[in-house]
């Protein structure tokens, strides 16, 4: 129940489930990309095929990946665990997901709702719900977006958070938000275009849905605003997570850490 890097003010503990790993080692960076390795530290083996490491201090918004040598190969990933990653998700970053609460996050429960029966669903996407440039938001495409009250478009008709209030459903249901990997973070002017079915980290929100995907803690606190808006209008948000998709097998950090076990194969690959 530690996988992944669990923070405290005094140290950080590392563990990572890789099986076959002959040697595993973690690199610490001080920016989510580019060539700022700060140190390498070896991993222990420990209990059920993880491998663990405790490193004192404070290592709050620290990146880091996991190296791997196996069978006289070695490869480096991001950490399959990640609750905040860098640009683009090719690194994972040590977050207190504490910081990333918005003022009264604790108390936020959403609707109360009893019977299924009742469920009226909208699907959204995110970029979709307030891209266009009538939407009269002030963040389109963005979680943000998607929080913000009282926009109209130029007709004066409600727009955003507002027109779905309008419509009088009871559930969002949003298309991928978590870090899916067909979109450059590192370059919105492309304003390059996916419904998000192509998964890279799961449990991390997506960065060009926020307004600085170089800052992983961002995308966090946004995702967390977007969502506690929605609620406060009294919708409760359905996540579309698709666990059965995936975008590059062999690069994934399912692969790089436990190659074979993840994914089912065929006999041609």
């Amino acid at each position: 129940n530690d996988l992944g890097a669990v923070y405290t003010k005094k140290y950080t503990a590392f563990r990572l489930w890789a099986p076959t790993a002959d040697a595993v080692t973690l690199c610490l960076y001080r920016e989510g990309d580019g060539d700022c390795l700060s140190d390498t530290l070896p991993m222990k083996r420990d209990v059920q095929g993880t491998w663990t490491i405790r490193v004192d201090g404070d290592l709050r918004h620290v990146y880091y990946t996991y190296r791997l040598e196996r069978s006289g190969k070695t490869v480096e990933s991001q950490d399959p665990y990640s609750v905040a990653v860098g640009v683009n998700g090719q690194r994972s970053m040590v977050l207190d997901l504490k910081e990333t609460d918005p003022e009264n996050f604790k108390e936020d429960h959403g609707p109360v709702f009893s019977n299924r029966t009742d469920l009226v669903i909208c699907e959204i996407s995110v970029l979709d719900s307030t891209a266009d440039g009538s939407s009269g938001v002030k963040y389109p495409g963005k979680y943000l977006g998607l929080a913000e009250k009282g926009t109209k478009n130029k007709e004066g008709e409600a727009t955003g958070l507002d027109y779905l209030k309008s419509l009088g459903i009871t559930h969002v249901q949003i298309m991928p938000m978590y870090d899916f990997a067909s979109i450059d973070e590192a370059a919105p002017k492309k304003r390059e275009y996916n419904w998000g079915y192509d998964p890279l980290n799961y449990n991390v929100p997506d960065g060009s849905y926020s307004t600085d995907p170089y800052q992983p803690a961002v995308r966090v606190k946004e995702f967390k605003q977007m969502v506690q808006a929605l609620h406060q209008a009294g919708i409760r948000v359905i996540m579309d997570v698709v666990y059965n998709h995936t975008f590059n097998t062999i690069e994934s950090n399912f692969e790089r850490t436990a190659p074979g076990y993840f994914y089912r194969r065929k006999e041609d690959g």
